[in-house]
């Protein structure tokens, strides 16, 4: 298997402040960054947004290449929105559209490239908390919310992998040899896992 950056990042220890901030603190610096964008759909907010979350990075240590590394296949996904934009002649949008998905990205980062995925996931399960009330259980969520974020790289190394075979016998333009190898392992991961969670009982109903 390929190895792929996760496209949320991986933590590593540092020295800056972002790295000291407490966890609950950078979960409300992300949506402070990240809402109004995403709400008034504005190219100035947005472009504003994505300088601003670039040098709160920057100013905690967290250098270009590791805060844009957010892996080839989101990079042409954005590249594709801005252009499509562009031909249906929607500048605003081809602004607007990638822009906010990349601010949405990189607020992000600015919580999993600095926090250990314990801390991350232990403040989401006390914040969580309130949905007790309604029958959910906030352990769970926290549980689907660390699967997600560990099978990103997986499925990602899937595509290169596809790609790549796919490549080796001149099929790189046939969508199936692509897409079949990554549904086949995307199915089987996901076998996997379940059966993995049912050893453990946590795939049972609670009672």
């Amino acid at each position: 298997m390929n190895v792929h950056a996760s496209l949320l990042g991986l933590h590593q220890p540092g020295e800056g402040w972002l790295f000291r901030l407490g966890v609950g603190w950078k979960y409300l610096l992300m949506l402070t960054l990240s809402l109004p964008a995403l709400i008034i759909q504005a190219w100035p907010v947005t472009l504003a947004a994505l300088a601003l979350t670039i040098t709160l990075l920057a100013s905690s240590g967290i250098d270009p290449a590791r805060m844009l590394r957010i892996g080839w296949a989101m990079w042409l996904i954005l590249g594709l929105l801005a252009a499509y934009q562009l031909v249906v002649l929607n500048p605003r949008a081809a602004v607007v559209v990638p822009g906010n998905l990349l601010l949405a990205v990189l607020a992000a980062r600015l919580l999993t490239l600095t926090t250990p995925t314990p801390e991350l996931l232990n403040a989401l399960i006390v914040a969580l908390r309130p949905i007790r009330f309604v029958g959910l259980n906030p352990e769970r969520v926290a549980l689907a919310v660390a699967l997600m974020i560990r099978s990103i790289p997986y499925l990602l190394g899937l595509f290169d992998d596809a790609r790549d075979a796919a490549r080796a016998r001149g099929a790189e333009r046939n969508v199936v040899a692509l897409l079949m190898p990554m549904v086949l392992g995307s199915v089987a991961h996901a076998e996997r896992t379940g059966e993995a969670l049912a050893a453990r009982g946590l795939g049972e109903r609670e009672q």
